[in-house]
């Protein structure tokens, strides 16, 4: 029998550097975009949105992961009034990346707003589902009811500012004439309906929204079903064409819905920027998005909705190109 040979001196140590170095070379090819190039680096203004919102929380976990995912990229956020504002940020230059609803998104094209052949998608993200909040003793049943009556409206450059607008319209009311519009924020809105100062405010939003949340907490709230706007609102086509029917799961507000789903309408939320933003930067910030969705989910449950499969579906904006290499990498 042939003994077996003695290991040489450091023998382990060399396997474990090996290992080391293998690991760190899979680590940089990850980064590494096709056809060579480095990691992605330099600074990133990311717009959310309204303090209190969906948006803004979003952002603040979205910042931690890329500090994880893009070590050598500066972020940071920037609040805004939602949607609208958001757009009109990006082709302005004061933001990079930014969120906003395709509703909003698309009335911008429609307008021919400055820069809006400019404006590029990296992912679809989820839904923003419309909620129209009251006390629970009030009379409102419906959008009809809100005639004669103070109703938050969003700030004048949100998304919901735009879809309120809409809605209203679809229920026959001129927003401007038959309702007291107030225009404010989901970070004064449940304030201002808990003090008694407010009938009625519409939300477009993540669910949950924690404004929302932590209202319900103090003062009896109840959701208006707004399903029956659906055939008028249609009617209003095409620039009403991304909005769907939808229902608010039963568990959206456990102690509002009090066991039942809630008739509304939803929209898409887009991850956009402009078509001038660095490739290897859209990908590597596409990739975090995409991957974090369990993490950012734990907090922010809309972010469950983040799939794969259906994020490259961002009518009515093309796909950057750096977001494209990012899909056709995990494709491949």
């Amino acid at each position: 029998m042939v003994p077996p040979s003695p290991r040489r001196p450091g023998a382990r140590r060399l396997l474990t550097a090996a290992a080391a170095a293998a690991a760190a070379l899979v680590l940089l090819l990850w980064w590494l975009p096709p056809g060579g190039g480095s990691a992605p680096g330099g600074s990133v203004v990311f717009a959310t949105g309204t303090r209190g919102g969906v948006y803004e929380r979003y952002g603040e976990l979205l910042e931690q992961q890329l500090a994880r995912d893009l070590p050598e990229v500066e972020v940071t956020l920037q609040s805004s009034e939602g949607s609208v504002d958001n757009i009109e940020r990006l082709v302005s230059g004061r933001a990079s990346f930014t969120i906003a609803a395709a509703d909003a998104v698309a009335s911008y094209l429609e307008s021919g707003g400055p820069g809006a052949d400019r404006l590029r998608a990296c992912a679809r993200l989820y839904d923003d589902y419309i909620q129209l909040v009251v006390r629970d003793d009030s009379p409102v049943r419906s959008a009809k009811d809100l005639k004669g009556l103070r109703v938050g409206l969003g700030q004048q450059r949100s998304g919901v500012n735009l879809i309120a607008g809409r809605l209203l319209r679809a229920a026959g009311l001129d927003p401007r004439k038959d309702v007291v519009p107030v225009p404010e924020g989901i970070g004064r809105m449940p304030d201002l309906l808990a003090r008694g100062e407010l009938d009625a405010f519409f939300w477009s939003g993540g669910l949950p929204t924690g404004a929302i949340e932590e209202l319900a907490e103090s003062v009896d709230i109840r959701l208006v079903p707004l399903g029956d706007l659906v055939p008028e609102l249609h009617a209003q086509e095409p620039r009403t064409r991304y909005y769907r029917a939808a229902l608010m799961p039963a568990d959206a507000y456990p102690t509002v819905q009090d066991g039942k789903a809630v008739e509304t309408i939803a929209v898409a939320n887009l991850l956009v920027t402009t078509e001038g933003t660095d490739d290897a930067l859209t990908e590597g910030i596409t990739r975090s998005v995409i991957n974090s969705r369990d993490r950012i989910g734990r907090e922010v449950h809309a972010a469950q909705k983040v799939d794969l499969r259906t994020a490259i579906y961002t009518h009515p904006l093309e796909l950057h190109p750096g977001a494209e290499r990012y899909y056709r990498s995990v494709k491949s």
